[in-house]
């Protein structure tokens, strides 16, 4: 994920509900056609938006395959910044990537990559060049472990927000191998949203990203997701070049969810 430094409002809920025990919550993450959509902000600049649909589940060699997709776009006439990049991720059932493909756009100059995840041959094939398909160049790396690509991270760690313990999370991102740090403590509180009327009962955690991202994304960040089922990404602090932005929901598409309501103290 991608783009402020305006003030996030986190506080300890004073008790959960103890019908509900946040580390009993089942997961269910991925929802064919679910639609989420964030915007993207520099202190009081927006400075674009990501939108994440979830594709259909498929049978690929014996396994389920999930797929995601993502669009990032910077806002009409934000000055310094013209940015547009469209990914599409393919993961099996343990959140594990099997396929990436990324195209982005900065300056009217377009690139893609594609990853073909072979872990049966412990490699990734990877495929580099402009985004009228045409190859610059094909790349082997070793893999020693299952990995994730940056799009296949946004359901893997909704998958394992109540794991209540650091993880270190092998991740390949711009051809390069990365380790992405995330510590699951389970914090239940409370925010506050631009685009929500009431605060919202989240999941806290923060981490650090061992790689650079698109637009210079990389170390410290720190999310807020839903204390429900769906495990939805509310809000989100990270480092990119131009500094601290923040990413916070501005509409979903989930048949019949909302973001649950925080307990009143």
């Amino acid at each position: 994920m991608l783009v402020a430094a305006s003030v996030l409002t986190l506080t300890a809920a004073s008790s959960p509900d103890s019908s509900h025990p946040p580390d009993r919550i089942p997961a269910k993450v991925f929802v064919e056609g679910e639609e989420l959509v964030y915007n993207v902000r520099y202190g009081f600049i927006d400075l674009g938006q990501i939108r994440i649909v979830s594709g259909k589940k498929t049978r690929e060699g014996g396994a389920t395959v999930q797929e995601g997709n993502a669009v990032i776009q910077s806002y009409r006439g934000v000055p310094f910044v013209d940015l547009h990049a469209v990914y599409q991720s393919r993961f099996d059932s343990t959140g594990f990537s099997r396929y990436f493909l990324g195209k982005s756009r900065e300056n009217e100059s377009w690139s893609f990559a594609e990853y073909f995840f072979q872990y049966d041959l412990n490699r990734v094939v990877m495929k580099v060049g402009s985004v009228e398909n045409v190859t610059d160049r094909i790349d082997t790396m070793a893999l020693e472990a299952r990995y994730n690509d940056g799009l296949s991270l946004f359901y893997y760690a909704r998958e394992k927000l109540y794991a209540g313990t650091p993880m270190e999370i092998p991740t390949v991102v711009k051809e390069k191998k990365g380790i992405t740090y995330i510590d699951f403590n389970g914090e239940r509180g409370s925010v506050d949203s631009d685009f929500i009327t009431y605060p919202i009962d989240v999941i806290g955690f923060n981490g650090r990203a061992g790689f650079v991202g698109l637009f210079g994304l990389t170390g410290d960040f720190e999310g807020w997701f839903s204390n429900d089922e769906a495990r939805v990404p509310i809000k989100a602090n990270m480092e990119v070049i131009i500094g601290s932005v923040t990413l916070e929901l501005v509409s979903w598409k989930r048949g019949g969810w909302a973001p649950p309501r925080a307990p009143e103290d």
